[in-house]
């Protein structure tokens, strides 16, 4: 599978050329057009995979694209708009942010795992997405995407988490000194990551960005 990026960094799409017979497996919704040749399967990996994701925020099925009788083009998105990477996984795994997720290799296992309180509140969610296997790993981001080593240490927002290589240990913990200070200070909790390896940051903040929108509405009618 060739992965071509347009339109980065704020209005990415990602451009997917398959050969013939060769599949790419994609989130539900994340297609935005196909070329005629290229055949869809929608199935969820089995119900209690498809319920695994429906809880960690993804969707219950999962599609696969095909290309037949020649080179196929798929073409997919995000629903807010951002950056888009692709994420080798063989020698490194990665774990996602499940809104992160667009697409990836047949040859790669995305698995929705339980991240337990720690996943619910590094950012994450509840359940979070780890990968195993090789191949290709396609993630969207809310705003710019930013590639940031660790070497040592690092706190990171947990509402700026996009993905980052599972060698990497982390934990939950407060911003500032105190929780009171924590609170005060608007950041609320960070991840505190330990290691060597890469996290890819997203500038936007999902859950920010609803919140300030959601103020500025006017009151619905009852």
């Amino acid at each position: 599978m060739q992965v071509n990026l347009l339109y980065r960094p704020s209005q990415s799409l990602a451009q997917c050329w398959l050969q013939n017979g060769e599949s790419v497996v994609a989130e539900s919704g994340a297609m935005v057009g196909m070329s005629t040749n290229v055949q869809m399967q929608t199935q969820s990996g089995g119900f209690m995979k498809g319920l695994k994701r429906l809880f960690g925020g993804e969707s219950f099925f999962r599609n696969t694209f095909t290309a037949q009788g020649g080179q196929g083009e798929v073409l997919f998105a995000t629903p807010l708009c951002g950056d888009m990477a692709v994420l080798e996984a063989g020698h490194k795994q990665w774990c996602i942010q499940n809104s992160a997720y667009v697409a990836s290799s047949p040859s790669v296992d995305v698995k929705t795992r339980s991240g337990g309180f720690k996943g619910m509140f590094s950012g994450a969610g509840l359940f979070l997405l780890e990968t195993s296997g090789m191949g290709q790993v396609i993630i969207g981001t809310f705003g710019a995407l930013e590639q940031v080593q660790v070497d040592g240490s690092m706190v990171i927002d947990t509402g700026h988490l996009a993905a980052w290589e599972s060698t990497l240990t982390y934990k939950v913990g407060k911003s500032g000194s105190g929780w009171i200070a924590s609170f005060l200070s608007g950041e609320g909790l960070v991840c505190h990551f330990e290691g060597q390896g890469t996290v890819y940051l997203q500038s936007r903040n999902a859950a920010e960005y609803g919140s300030t929108i959601g103020a500025l509405l006017p009151p619905r009618e009852q």
